[in-house]
């Protein structure tokens, strides 16, 4: 019952594990965090190049597209569809109309 209490030397000698052993768990804690973001580097390289023309399609698939979009316009639709540049210019051509933010008929030469 009557333990003599612990000396300062057997006192630091604990706190020097207890401190051991969070330094272990910080460097394990980095680590976890380095190789996620090499992961998350590895996915944003292996992610593919966004198309440069977009085609916005509606609900109904088989119907004309409802929009032509540049690739990075924030206005596309949920439904939209990655397309090559005389693709984008035959729909508007065939009276598909360009989205009125990103305006990709400008950017492709063609103007009403």
């Amino acid at each position: 019952m009557n333990d003599p209490a612990p000396s300062r030397l057997d006192l630091l000698r604990f706190l020097e594990r207890v401190q051991e052993q969070d330094l272990a768990r910080t460097r394990r804690w980095i680590a976890d965090e380095e190789r996620r973001e090499a992961e998350r580097q590895r996915r944003e390289q292996a992610r593919p190049a966004p198309p440069d023309w977009l085609l916005d399609y509606g609900l109904n698939k088989d119907a004309m597209p409802i929009a032509v979009h540049t690739g990075d316009c924030h206005m596309r639709g949920q439904r939209s569809k990655g397309v090559d540049s005389d693709t984008a210019r035959r729909a508007l051509a065939a009276g598909v109309p360009a989205c009125t933010h990103c305006r990709p008929d400008s950017e492709l030469g063609i103007l009403d």
